[in-house]
């Protein structure tokens, strides 16, 4: 009997303390969300992640840029299938859908260089390479706007619209970071 006890005291001591922990993490996610100008999507994409149940501030900013990349990279591989869909006598729509394709793989690539950057941490640098992520969607845009006739896609908007929110969370992330 006295085993079984301490066999369920033991159970017990696990379970409050992982609860604790949850909690703890929860207050976590929630004070570093706070930080940034999208606290709703911040929690919302951070507590989908069960990594986030025992990440650092640094770590949820890794997640983060997890999801920019996962963004950039869908959003790039959107577009070429656009591409390769787009009506063969329209030239210029390829072009654009092509160029527009590769501005979101780069920033895919410049997020990738931003979870280094944090490995090492590298705030600054880190900083550096998620504005440009943030910025080659625009460019995508601008890319339409120059091309006479071409009208800016409202799914391509969506997620440029997007990608740049997940990058402002992960602004604020790295400003309570460097502090």
């Amino acid at each position: 009997m006295a085993k079984a006890t301490s066999s369920i005291f033991l159970l017990l001591v696990i379970l409050s303390s992982t609860l604790l922990s949850v909690k703890s993490n929860t207050t976590t996610i929630e004070t570093t969300c706070k930080t940034t100008n999208y606290y709703r999507l911040c929690v919302s994409a951070l507590k989908s992640d069960p990594r986030s149940l025992t990440a650092d501030t640094k770590g949820l900013a890794a997640i983060m840029v997890g999801v920019g990349m996962k963004s950039a990279t869908a959003t790039a591989t959107y577009i070429a299938g656009n591409h390769t869909a787009a009506a063969t006598n329209d030239t210029v729509l390829k072009k654009v859908l092509k160029d527009c394709s590769d501005k979101y793989a780069l920033a895919a690539d410049s997020l990738r260089l931003t979870v280094q950057d944090l490995d090492d941490e590298a705030y600054d640098y880190a900083y550096m390479h998620m504005l440009a992520a943030q910025d080659y969607p625009n460019v995508c845009r601008n890319i339409f706007r120059r091309a006479k006739g071409l009208v800016y896609p409202t799914e391509i908007r969506r997620r440029e619209v997007s990608l740049r929110r997940i990058c402002g969370v992960v602004s604020g992330i790295l400003d309570r970071l460097a502090e």
